[in-house]
């Protein structure tokens, strides 16, 4: 009988090649080297020899071997800087946070500041101007008689306690009792004004004097219209 040897070593052959490659005895760098160069290349990698072959393939072309070492240290420091820029982006939004707060309470203190302003503004105005000017022969509250008006309006609004007694004035012409009547048309022309400025009625009192009591005695011009007045007492 007569044996081939043919079967026999193609066998042999298919399972070497499809045998685990044994790479123990290569070193580290080689290896690396031969996994660069294997990603740039489809051909498989057999054997220590081709293995050397492959790693000094790679070395001749520049393909530098893989290094976790430096990829860990890239990458803690990308963190860290990321951190830190975190860190920064932090501080910052709280400094504007903090920024806002103070913008927020100075603009509060700086309204109430004005508020007071106003008000102290407003005390010193109603000491100091009580009477209202009309023209000869008029109840109409002059333009300028407004701020005086608004004034008072305001302090009334904030004191609920205090009363005001509104009264009419004329100046020595005309009789008796057409000047009453002239006197309390006035009286009656402030007392209006401040009620739609938001005075409570029971807070005023309109009554008229005529030409009894005379501001400034004479009949001069500048006299007369010192008397045209109304004149706003608080009890």
């Amino acid at each position: 009988m007569k044996f081939s040897l043919v079967p026999v070593v193609l066998t042999l052959a298919l399972v070497a090649c499809k045998a685990p490659v044994k790479l123990d005895n290569a070193s580290v760098e080689d290896r690396q080297a031969a996994a660069a160069a294997a990603e740039k290349s489809q051909t498989p990698i057999l054997g220590n020899s081709l293995l050397k072959d492959a790693a000094n393939a790679a070395r001749s072309n520049n393909v530098a071997p893989l290094d976790l070492a430096s990829k860990d240290a890239s990458a803690g420091g990308v963190g860290a800087g990321s951190l830190a820029r975190s860190n920064a982006s932090g501080s910052a939004g709280a400094s504007g946070t903090s920024g806002s707060a103070a913008g927020g309470s100075a603009a509060a203190g700086s309204a109430a500041s004005r508020l007071a302003s106003a008000a102290a503004a407003d005390a010193a105005l109603v000491l100091k101007e009580r009477i209202v000017y009309f023209d000869f022969d008029s109840f109409v509250i002059r333009t300028e008689a407004r701020p005086l008006i608004e004034a008072h309006a305001r302090r009334l609004r904030a004191d609920a306690k205090l009363r005001v007694a509104l009264e009419g004035h004329t100046d020595e012409r005309g009789g008796r009792e057409y000047n009453l009547g002239l006197g309390q048309k006035r009286a009656d022309a402030v007392r209006k004004a401040l009620s739609l400025l938001g005075v409570s009625d029971n807070q005023m009192e309109a009554v008229s004097f005529g030409k009894e009591k005379p501001a400034v005695p004479g009949n001069s011009e500048a006299a007369m219209q010192e008397n045209r007045r109304v004149e706003i007492n608080y009890r």
